[in-house]
């Protein structure tokens, strides 16, 4: 049962966090593109695409927690510091996707013209993919783990 969940644990994790990690780092540049060719119907086309792969996907990506907390109990990890941080970066990753990169591509789409809002936003995302980074070497590595990794 622990490899079928740490199956279905990776891959929703790539199939989820994937899409979301790309689409949101490519947001800033079409906007840009979007905002330097105003009236290109394509470009607004791109970026609600890119908006709506984030929404959809960061709901999807619920699953990845789900079943990384079913693997990490019937391995009997719950309990380990690697573990433990990396509840805490998904949950910070989660935090900055939800309260700083979706309403900022909101805002952008909804044409705000505030200085710098585009900049900002590769900013978050980086932070948000920094996260994720962190958090996939933790899965990796597993310090201290009794696992043989």
């Amino acid at each position: 049962m622990t490899k079928f969940l740490l199956a279905v644990h990776v891959i929703a994790a790539i199939l989820a966090i994937g899409p979301v990690a790309v689409a949101a780092s490519m947001f800033p540049p079409v906007a840009r593109r979007a905002a330097a060719a105003t009236g290109t119907p394509d470009a607004t086309a791109s970026l609600h695409l890119l908006h709506r792969i984030c929404r959809v996907y960061a709901v999807v990506g619920v699953v990845v927690p789900v079943f990384g907390f079913a693997t990490a109990s019937e391995m009997g990890v719950l309990g380990s510091p690697w573990l433990i941080v990396s509840i805490a970066l998904t949950a910070l990753a989660a935090l900055v996707l939800v309260a700083l990169v979706l309403p900022a591509q909101s805002a952008l789409l909804e044409g705000s013209t505030e200085t710098g809002r585009s900049a900002r936003l590769a900013m978050y995302t980086g932070l948000f993919n920094l996260l994720w980074a962190a958090v996939t070497v933790l899965m990796i590595v597993r310090p201290g783990s009794t696992t043989g990794a």
